[in-house]
């Protein structure tokens, strides 16, 4: 699954104020990376997610997924933003300070979506995982980090 996440999938500095503005980046995003070919088409899956519940976690972390249509390989991009994000209601109302979402094809719903998710969930209880992330300021080493968890 090291695929999933490379250097040029993480971003920092993100400076998204609103839950809004960081979807719409990640769904940008993920376009500009050749992920997906739809913009609007990712962007509307993430909404979809979000409005059947938050993917606001715990500790500063969120963990967005679409599935669609329009993403054509899975993957799972990493943004940490300039400041954290108040209006994404986290489980522990904590503001965001990092989302790794989680990006999937339609026919690959059921297995690999279900696989990227329950990693992430598991890798976001690890507080050694979670500090690392926060304090790490090199795209190289987050995503290594992330790739790691997931292959354990």
């Amino acid at each position: 699954m090291e695929s999933f996440v490379r250097k040029e999938h993480v971003s920092l500095e993100n400076p998204a104020a609103t839950t809004a503005e960081a979807l719409a980046f990640l769904a940008h995003r993920a376009v500009e990376l050749g992920v997906a070919q739809d913009e609007d088409a990712v962007l509307k899956a993430f909404q979809a997610r979000e409005a059947l519940g938050t993917t606001g976690m715990t500790e500063g972390f969120s963990i967005p997924h679409a599935k669609s249509d329009a993403i054509q390989d899975a993957a799972v991009l990493v943004t940490k933003y300039a400041e954290p994000i108040a209006d994404w209601e986290s489980l522990d109302g904590k503001p965001i300070k990092a989302s790794i979402a989680l990006l999937v094809p339609d026919g690959e719903a059921g297995t690999t979506h279900i696989k990227l998710l329950s990693k992430v969930a598991v890798l976001l209880m690890k507080e050694d995982f979670r500090t690392k992330v926060l304090t790490s300021t090199s795209p190289e080493e987050i995503a290594s980090l992330v790739c790691a968890g997931i292959e354990d």
